[in-house]
């Protein structure tokens, strides 16, 4: 995951987006905006008591079944970290609200909810327990 802020110049600015692709294929991580906050009544599932792993998938996509092994994984070996897989054709009212643009998309919450750092494209476990540190 690489995640940095400021103009390429160097000058402090807005976050910026940055892709790195990869032998699983092309993934876009950014900061979560800060702002937006979700709860157990829209993700159909509590929260983790230190932080959450959200991932959007899909039936037949075939990333999401590795994202998925992958978080789950981290979530067993994190304390306090629940991992929560939604089903996006089924809560299409919430993609659009959350911009999800394909699946996987994974959006790191930390413990009150808000969406500390988003990724799509299947993530690395180094990179997924690096974005817990935001959180946590």
């Amino acid at each position: 995951m690489l995640i940095t802020s400021g103009s390429r110049r160097g000058i402090p600015g807005p976050p910026r987006t940055l892709h790195q692709g990869g032998p699983t294929g092309r993934r876009q991580v950014r900061d979560g905006d800060g702002s937006r906050r979700l709860g157990a009544a829209e993700l159909g599932a509590e929260l983790g008591e230190r932080a959450t792993l959200v991932q959007f998938s899909s039936a037949f996509c075939q990333p999401c079944r590795a994202t998925r092994q992958t978080l789950s994984d981290v979530a067993a070996m994190v304390d306090g970290v629940a991992h929560i897989e939604i089903d996006a054709e089924s809560r299409l009212e919430l993609v659009r609200a959350l911009d999800i643009a394909r699946t996987p998309t994974v959006l790191v919450l930390d413990a009150t909810g808000r969406v500390v750092r988003r990724a799509s494209g299947p993530p690395r476990r180094a990179d997924v327990i690096a974005a817990l540190g935001d959180a946590v």
